[in-house]
Protein backbone atom coordinates (compact mmCIF):
# COMPACT_ATOMS: atom_id res chain seq x y z
CA UNK A 1 0.00 0.00 0.00
CA UNK A 2 1.44 3.35 -1.06
CA UNK A 3 1.46 6.25 1.38
CA UNK A 4 1.36 9.97 0.64
CA UNK A 5 4.77 11.61 0.62
CA UNK A 6 5.33 14.00 3.49
CA UNK A 7 7.11 17.18 2.56
CA UNK A 8 8.21 18.61 5.90
CA UNK A 9 10.55 17.10 8.44
CA UNK A 10 8.68 15.91 11.56
CA UNK A 11 11.69 16.91 13.69
CA UNK A 12 12.69 20.39 12.49
CA UNK A 13 9.85 21.32 10.04
CA UNK A 14 12.26 22.04 7.17
CA UNK A 15 11.42 20.85 3.66
CA UNK A 16 12.24 17.22 2.90
CA UNK A 17 13.58 16.09 -0.47
CA UNK A 18 12.96 12.83 -2.24
CA UNK A 19 16.23 10.97 -2.84
CA UNK A 20 15.05 7.79 -4.54
CA UNK A 21 12.34 7.01 -7.08
CA UNK A 22 11.41 3.49 -8.10
CA UNK A 23 9.15 2.11 -10.85
CA UNK A 24 7.29 -0.96 -9.58
CA UNK A 25 6.47 -1.99 -13.15
CA UNK A 26 9.93 -2.20 -14.74
CA UNK A 27 12.18 -1.97 -11.69
CA UNK A 28 13.95 1.22 -12.74
CA UNK A 29 15.37 3.20 -9.81
CA UNK A 30 16.50 6.82 -9.89
CA UNK A 31 18.59 8.33 -7.13
CA UNK A 32 19.24 12.01 -6.64
CA UNK A 33 17.79 15.04 -4.91
CA UNK A 34 14.22 15.68 -6.08
CA UNK A 35 11.74 18.29 -4.88
CA UNK A 36 8.18 17.28 -4.11
CA UNK A 37 7.01 20.34 -6.07
CA UNK A 38 4.74 23.14 -4.96
CA UNK A 39 1.63 20.96 -4.77
CA UNK A 40 3.44 18.32 -2.73
CA UNK A 41 4.17 20.93 -0.06
CA UNK A 42 0.48 21.65 0.56
CA UNK A 43 -1.21 20.36 3.70
CA UNK A 44 -4.18 18.00 3.43
CA UNK A 45 -6.53 20.89 4.21
CA UNK A 46 -4.95 23.02 1.50
CA UNK A 47 -5.26 20.17 -1.01
CA UNK A 48 -8.93 19.71 -0.08
CA UNK A 49 -9.49 23.44 -0.62
CA UNK A 50 -7.73 23.27 -4.00
CA UNK A 51 -9.91 20.32 -5.00
CA UNK A 52 -13.03 22.24 -3.97
CA UNK A 53 -11.81 25.25 -5.95
CA UNK A 54 -11.36 23.12 -9.06
CA UNK A 55 -14.71 21.34 -8.63
CA UNK A 56 -16.48 24.68 -8.34
CA UNK A 57 -14.51 26.11 -11.28
CA UNK A 58 -13.33 28.95 -9.03
CA UNK A 59 -16.81 29.97 -7.88
CA UNK A 60 -16.30 31.03 -4.27
CA UNK A 61 -20.04 31.10 -3.51
CA UNK A 62 -20.26 27.46 -4.56
CA UNK A 63 -17.22 26.66 -2.41
CA UNK A 64 -18.92 28.43 0.50
CA UNK A 65 -21.91 26.10 0.18
CA UNK A 66 -19.79 22.96 -0.37
CA UNK A 67 -17.43 23.60 2.55
CA UNK A 68 -20.05 25.03 4.90
CA UNK A 69 -17.97 28.09 5.77
CA UNK A 70 -18.52 31.82 5.28
CA UNK A 71 -17.63 33.63 2.09
CA UNK A 72 -14.93 35.77 3.80
CA UNK A 73 -13.36 32.60 5.19
CA UNK A 74 -13.38 30.98 1.73
CA UNK A 75 -11.74 34.09 0.25
CA UNK A 76 -9.11 34.20 2.99
CA UNK A 77 -8.32 30.50 2.63
CA UNK A 78 -8.03 30.76 -1.14
CA UNK A 79 -5.74 33.76 -0.72
CA UNK A 80 -3.61 31.78 1.76
CA UNK A 81 -3.52 28.87 -0.70
CA UNK A 82 -2.39 31.17 -3.49
CA UNK A 83 0.44 32.41 -1.26
CA UNK A 84 1.34 28.85 -0.18
CA UNK A 85 1.74 27.96 -3.85
CA UNK A 86 4.21 30.81 -4.23
CA UNK A 87 2.00 33.24 -6.12
CA UNK A 88 2.04 36.70 -4.59
CA UNK A 89 -0.72 39.25 -4.52
CA UNK A 90 -1.62 40.80 -7.84
CA UNK A 91 -0.48 44.38 -8.18
CA UNK A 92 -3.34 45.44 -10.42
CA UNK A 93 -6.28 45.58 -8.03
CA UNK A 94 -9.54 44.83 -9.80
CA UNK A 95 -12.89 46.21 -8.71
CA UNK A 96 -14.82 43.64 -6.69
CA UNK A 97 -17.89 42.00 -8.21
CA UNK A 98 -19.41 39.86 -5.47
CA UNK A 99 -22.23 38.73 -7.78
CA UNK A 100 -19.77 36.80 -9.94
CA UNK A 101 -18.16 35.32 -6.81
CA UNK A 102 -15.15 34.08 -8.73
CA UNK A 103 -11.70 34.25 -7.26
CA UNK A 104 -9.71 37.44 -7.54
CA UNK A 105 -6.28 37.54 -5.99
CA UNK A 106 -6.51 40.91 -4.28
CA UNK A 107 -5.78 42.07 -0.79
CA UNK A 108 -8.73 41.11 1.42
CA UNK A 109 -10.11 43.64 3.86
CA UNK A 110 -7.79 43.86 6.84
CA UNK A 111 -10.44 42.51 9.22
CA UNK A 112 -11.04 39.47 7.02
CA UNK A 113 -7.32 38.92 6.59
CA UNK A 114 -6.71 39.21 10.33
CA UNK A 115 -9.52 36.71 11.00
CA UNK A 116 -8.05 34.32 8.44
CA UNK A 117 -4.61 34.56 10.04
CA UNK A 118 -6.06 33.88 13.48
CA UNK A 119 -8.07 30.96 12.10
CA UNK A 120 -4.92 29.47 10.54
CA UNK A 121 -3.17 29.90 13.90
CA UNK A 122 -6.05 28.16 15.70
CA UNK A 123 -5.89 25.30 13.17
CA UNK A 124 -2.12 24.97 13.81
CA UNK A 125 -1.38 25.76 10.15
CA UNK A 126 1.06 28.52 11.19
CA UNK A 127 3.05 29.33 14.31
CA UNK A 128 2.36 32.23 16.65
CA UNK A 129 5.47 33.97 15.34
CA UNK A 130 4.27 33.60 11.74
CA UNK A 131 0.83 34.91 12.72
CA UNK A 132 2.39 37.93 14.45
CA UNK A 133 4.47 38.75 11.36
CA UNK A 134 1.45 38.36 9.09
CA UNK A 135 -0.74 40.59 11.26
CA UNK A 136 2.00 43.23 11.49
CA UNK A 137 2.33 43.18 7.70
CA UNK A 138 -1.38 44.00 7.39
CA UNK A 139 -0.77 47.29 9.18
CA UNK A 140 2.11 48.12 6.83
CA UNK A 141 0.11 47.30 3.69
CA UNK A 142 -2.55 49.92 4.54
CA UNK A 143 -0.09 52.80 4.62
Amino acid sequence: MAHDVISTCPVCSNELSVTRLHCASCGTTLEGDFSVGRFGRLSRDQLALLESFLRSRGNLREMERELGISYPTVRARVEALVRALGFGLRSDAEPEDDDAATVRVATPASGEARSAILERLANHEITAAQAAVAIRSLGRSRS
